[in-house]
């Protein structure tokens, strides 16, 4: 069974970084591309960054949504099976419920709110 659990979430002033964890388990994680994505409130769910499938412990290839380039970076460590979003130069704008999931699977965690104040 594919679970997903994000952590690391919680309230930092603007220009804050946070990082973010998300343990998966249930399938052979090195093997799949994962994604962060987050949706704000009344907002649809959006892709914020993506990494590939690496047969390295960490590594892949990435990418990334206009809004947050620069600003975040998505890594992965195949040995604990989870994958992280660091998140610097926050802003109000990137207040969300983030999610981690693979594209393989409908299957999401409860997610990890970020809250940035002005």
């Amino acid at each position: 069974q594919v679970q997903l659990v994000e952590s690391g979430g919680g309230l930092v002033k603007s220009g804050g970084s946070l990082k973010l964890s998300c343990a998966a388990s249930g399938f052979t994680f090195s093997t799949k591309l994962m994604r962060w994505y987050r949706q704000a409130p009344g907002k649809e769910r959006e892709l914020v960054a993506s990494i590939s499938a690496s047969i390295t412990s960490a590594g892949g290839s990435t990418t990334y949504a206009d809004s947050v380039k620069g600003r975040f970076t998505i890594s992965r460590d195949n040995k604990k099976n989870t994958v992280y979003l660091h998140m610097n130069g926050l802003k109000p704008e990137d207040t969300a419920v983030y999610y981690c999931n693979s594209p393989y699977f409908n299957s999401w965690g409860q997610g990890t709110q970020v809250t940035v104040s002005s």
